[in-house]
C-alpha cells in the first residue's frame, strides 16, 4: 500500500501544479497555450509509452494515428460538421481502425522489422495525406473554427481549453496505469521480458499486443484532434516520422517504464524548445546536443532523477571515505 501510494505521490504532485497554472496567471494566455500543446503531445506520449513500455513495441508509425485524428476534423469541418460528440468520437474510431489493420499486419513481426514496418505505414499515411487536394494537400487545411462541446464554444475560451486538455490527460494516464496493472498489462510485461514462457503458459502475445496497440492508436487519434484544434490547422507534417521519432523522444527523455515519465518529457522538450528559441537564432544546435547529453546520462529519464540523486549521494561519501584511506 505505502509502495503504491509512494509511485502515485509523484504524478499526483504532477497533475496539480499544471491545475495550479490557469488560476496563478503565470504569463497569461501565452503559457497557457504552450502548456496546452505539451499536454496533447503528453496525451500521445503516454499511449506510446503504453506500447514501448509496457509491450516493449517500439513503433515510428505513431505520428500516424495523431495525424488520423487530425484529418478527421478538418475533414468533418469542410463537411460543417464541428459538433464534439460527433468530431472526437469519428476520430478516436479512424486511427482505431487505423491501428488494427496495420496492427495486424506489423506484430507479425518484431524487433527492427517491426519498427521498419510501421515506419513504412506512417509513411504511406503520410503520403496519402499529402495527396488530399480537397484538404489543402501539401498546404494544409485551416480549420473554419474550432470544435463545439454540445453546441457550446467551450474549446474557443483558453483556460477551458486547458483545463479539457488537462482532464483528458489524466484519464489516459489513469486508463493507461489501470491496464498496465491489471491482469492484460502483467501478460503484455511478461511476453516483452520473456515471449516463449508465456506462450509456455498458455498465452498467445499476439491478440494482447493487437489490443494494446489499437487503443495506444485511438489515444494517438484523440490527441491529433486536440492538436487540431489547439493550431486550428491540419498538415501532412503530422503524420511524417520525425514526428514519430520526437514521441519516441519523449517517451525516453521522461523514463521508460514510468507513464508519467512521458508526461514529463514532453513538458521538459516543448518549454526547453521554447525557452532556447527565445535566446538566439541558432538555437537548434544547442537543443539537439542537450536532448542527446540527457538521454545519455539520465539513464532512468527525467521521472528517475530523484532516485538517481539519491544514488549520488550515498554513493559520494563511499567514495570520498575509499579516496582518504589510500590517501
Amino acid at each position: 500500500m505505502r509502495a503504491a501510494l509512494t509511485r502515485l505521490a509523484a504524478p499526483a504532485l504532477l497533475f496539480l501544479l499544471l491545475l495550479a497554472v490557469p488560476f496563478l496567471g503565470i504569463g497569461g494566455g501565452f503559457v497557457l497555450d504552450l502548456l496546452t500543446r505539451a499536454m496533447i503531445l503528453g496525451i500521445a506520449a503516454v499511449s506510446l509509452s503504453l506500447l514501448v513500455g509496457g509491450a516493449g513495441l517500439v513503433s515510428l508509425g505513431h505520428a500516424a494515428m495523431m495525424g488520423i485524428g487530425a484529418y478527421a476534423v478538418a475533414a468533418l469541418d469542410a463537411a460543417g460538421i464541428t459538433e464534439g460528440m460527433i468530431v472526437f468520437p469519428t476520430a478516436l474510431a479512424a486511427a482505431a481502425l487505423f491501428a488494427l489493420v496495420t496492427g495486424a499486419v506489423s506484430l507479425r513481426t518484431s524487433g527492427v522489422h517491426f519498427i521498419m514496418i510501421t515506419l513504412a505505414f506512417g509513411q504511406m499515411a503520410f503520403f496519402t495525406a499529402s495527396s488530399f487536394s480537397s484538404l489543402g494537400g501539401d498546404d494544409g487545411y485551416t480549420l473554419y473554427a474550432r470544435t463545439e462541446i454540445l453546441g457550446s464554444p467551450l474549446l474557443q475560451d483558453r483556460r477551458s481549453f486547458y483545463l479539457v486538455c488537462l482532464a483528458l490527460l489524466a484519464l489516459v494516464w489513469g486508463g493507461c496505469t489501470a491496464i498496465l496493472g491489471s491482469r492484460f498489462g502483467r501478460v503484455l510485461r511478461a511476453a516483452r521480458e520473456n515471449e516463449r514462457r508465456v506462450r509456455a503458459v498458455g498465452f498467445s502475445p499476439v491478440p494482447y499486443r493487437l489490443v494494446a496497440y489499437v487503443m495506444a492508436g485511438a489515444v494517438g487519434g484523440l490527441a491529433g484532434a486536440l492538436l487540431a484544434n489547439a493550431s486550428e490547422f491540419v498538415s501532412p507534417a503530422s503524420l511524417s516520422w520525425t514526428r514519430s521519432g520526437e514521441l519516441l523522444f519523449l517517451v525516453i527523455l521522461g523514463g521508460l517504464g514510468r507513464l508519467h515519465g512521458a508526461i514529463l518529457g514532453a513538458l521538459a522538450f516543448v518549454l526547453l524548445e521554447e525557452w532556447l528559441s527565445h535566446l538566439f537564432v541558432y538555437w537548434r544546435l544547442v537543443f539537439g546536443p542537450l536532448l542527446v547529453l540527457a538521454v545519455l546520462f539520465l539513464h532512468d529519464g527525467i521521472a528517475g532523477l530523484p532516485g538517481s540523486l539519491r544514488a549520488w549521494s550515498r554513493w559520494r561519501p563511499t567514495f570520498s571515505k575509499r579516496r582518504s584511506a589510500d590517501a
